[in-house]
C-alpha cells in the first residue's frame, strides 16, 4: 500500500496556504517553493548569496526529515526575483549539485514578496543518489 508523508515545519504561511512543506509518496518526494527564510531566526538575509545558501539549508533540512538528502534531487526549479541575479545564484546551485546533475527549470517571475530575491522548489527520488547512473552526451 502506498504510504503518504506530509510534514510541515510551523511556518505560518503553510498554514494560510494550506500546504505541506514535503509530501513524500512512497520515494517520490516534493519539497515546496522554499525561501530563504532562517527557520530558527525568522530572518531573510539581504544578500542574494546568503539568501540562497540559506535556502538550501532549509531544503537539506526538509529532505533530512524523509531520509533524504541533495544528492536524491531529480528536478530542481529555481525562481529568481531580478534576471541580474541568475549568475550569483546558479553558481551556487551549481555547487550544491554538482555530481548529481539534475533537470532544472530557471526562471526570473516576480516572487510573493521583494524581500525574497530566490525561491527553489525540488523533486526527489529517496535513493537516486545510490542507484545506478548513466550520464548520456546528445546534441541538440
Amino acid at each position: 500500500m502506498t504510504k503518504i508523508v506530509k510534514i510541515k515545519t510551523g511556518s505560518k504561511f503553510e498554514d494560510h496556504g494550506s500546504y505541506s512543506r514535503i509530501v513524500a509518496v512512497d520515494n517520490w518526494i516534493f519539497v515546496s517553493n522554499t525561501a530563504g527564510r532562517n527557520p530558527d531566526t525568522k530572518e531573510i538575509p539581504e544578500d542574494v548569496g546568503a539568501q540562497t545558501h540559506q535556502v538550501f539549508a532549509n531544503i537539506e533540512r526538509a529532505l533530512a526529515a524523509v531520509g533524504a538528502s541533495l544528492a536524491d534531487v531529480v528536478m530542481s526549479r529555481v525562481f529568481i526575483q531580478e534576471p541580474k541575479d541568475t549568475e550569483a545564484v546558479m553558481t551556487i546551485v551549481g555547487e550544491k549539485f554538482r555530481s548529481t546533475d539534475p533537470a532544472s527549470t530557471v526562471t526570473c517571475p516576480p516572487l510573493g514578496s521583494t524581500v525574497y530575491k530566490v525561491e527553489i522548489e525540488v523533486t526527489a527520488y529517496r535513493g537516486a543518489s545510490t542507484a545506478d547512473s548513466e550520464k548520456r552526451t546528445i546534441a541538440l
